[in-house]
């Protein structure tokens, strides 16, 4: 390689390390605009699955469980273990099921689910009630407690999975929560219900 290749390679790579760089900064930008965001935490996250089951992400204050009232949202399974509804969701008349679970991708147990269907059935008899069921991001627990939720209503489980994700893109179906909704479905077969 003569001088002249040395001196244009240097440049190229001169040139990719500060595109790099821009992109690190626009990217730290980008964390620190979402920060900002999630701190207001403007807006409600949400994605019909049905009709009348939503998931989605947090709701975290008394102006996004307004919102949720607006919608027509009657009760509301948070998956969270980082912030019950509760209290926020009690001057509204919203039912909430605080099915804390932690993100830690390892197995849930059977009664996690067997409290969020119980709940999502008893609240689906009312023809006028609809469901959300969420967790911080609604990419984990709360599409793993949807899948739990149709696939007890009859729904085969490749199907509800299709429909979730086709519905929500950015679910992620991991292979230990997928497992655990499977358990619980096994058991419930064996136990007749």
């Amino acid at each position: 390689m003569n001088k002249n290749n040395w001196v244009r390679a240097g440049s190229r790579l001169t040139e990719a390390l500060q595109r790099h760089a821009g992109l690190v900064a626009s990217n730290a930008g980008c964390r620190v605009d979402f920060a900002r965001r999630r701190e207001r935490k403007l807006g409600m996250d949400i994605t019909w699955i049905t009709s009348r089951i939503g998931l989605g992400g947090g709701i975290w204050n008394k102006e996004n469980m307004a919102e949720i009232a607006r919608m027509g949202i009657t009760h509301v399974i948070d998956m969270q273990i980082e912030f019950d509804d509760t209290p926020l969701a009690e001057p509204h008349g919203i039912q909430v099921l605080w099915n804390a679970t932690d993100d830690d991708f390892q197995p849930k147990p059977p009664e996690l689910f067997e409290r969020g269907v119980a709940f999502a059935t008893e609240a689906l008899e009312h023809p006028d009630s609809k469901l959300f069921i969420h967790c911080a991001a609604g990419v984990h627990r709360a599409a793993m407690m949807t899948l739990g939720v149709l696939c007890s209503m009859g729904w085969e489980m490749g199907t509800a999975m299709e429909t979730i994700s086709a519905r929500r893109p950015v679910v992620d179906f991991a292979d230990v929560y997928v497992s655990s909704v499977e358990n619980f479905l096994q058991q419930q077969v064996r136990s007749g219900d």
